[in-house]
């Protein structure tokens, strides 16, 4: 077969697995970030249970179906400003806590539109460790980036469940990769 119509036949479906198409949104002045298109503003509630924290979120948006977030929280910084690579062993040991088990694909100082950002991509696992009762273990894959505002440390995160990784992760680098901090 001619390579021309094999192309011509398969390009339709090779775009139909494009990645979502993606839509800025300032979540303040000085922060923005390219979200999918078909996500929304996380409810009040939804924020509240899904992360329980003194401090609201500066913004959570949330797939259709709920299963992916993506988030910015500022929260004051211990760090002299700008001293990402400072941080990198203590944000890692800091991930590897909260889970049961991590599995690091990424972790790096990136700069991303002019800024510097310490990166980590992984995959988590919490296991039910109660002796009542078993439940299965909670897979999630995330990229989730640090950068300084001044005084504030800047946290952007995008989760999903583990399972939907290989089609979701071009989607999240995209998004991670659209964060601009004015």
């Amino acid at each position: 077969m001619n390579k021309k119509y094999l192309i011509a036949l398969l390009l339709p479906f090779l775009l139909a697995f494009d990645g979502p198409k993606l839509k800025k949104i300032a979540i303040t002045k000085n922060v923005s970030l390219a979200i999918p298109e078909t996500f929304a503003v996380m409810p009040d509630d939804g924020i509240a249970r899904e992360y329980p924290s003194a401090r609201k979120p500066l913004g959570v948006f949330t797939s259709p179906d709920g299963q992916i977030d993506i988030s910015v929280n500022q929260r004051p910084s211990t760090f002299p400003e700008g001293d990402v690579k400072m941080m990198q062993s203590f944000y890692k040991a800091s991930i590897q806590r909260m889970f049961s088990e991590v599995k690091f694909i990424k972790e790096e100082s990136q700069k991303i539109n002019g800024r510097d950002f310490l990166v980590f991509e992984f995959v988590s696992t919490v296991k039910d460790e109660r002796k009542t009762q078993q439940l299965a273990p909670v897979r999630k894959y995330t990229i989730i980036q640090y950068t300084f505002l001044k005084d504030q440390m800047l946290i952007f995160s995008f989760n999903a469940p583990a399972q939907l990784q290989p089609q979701w992760q071009e989607t999240a680098k995209a998004v991670m990769a659209s964060a601009q901090v004015k």
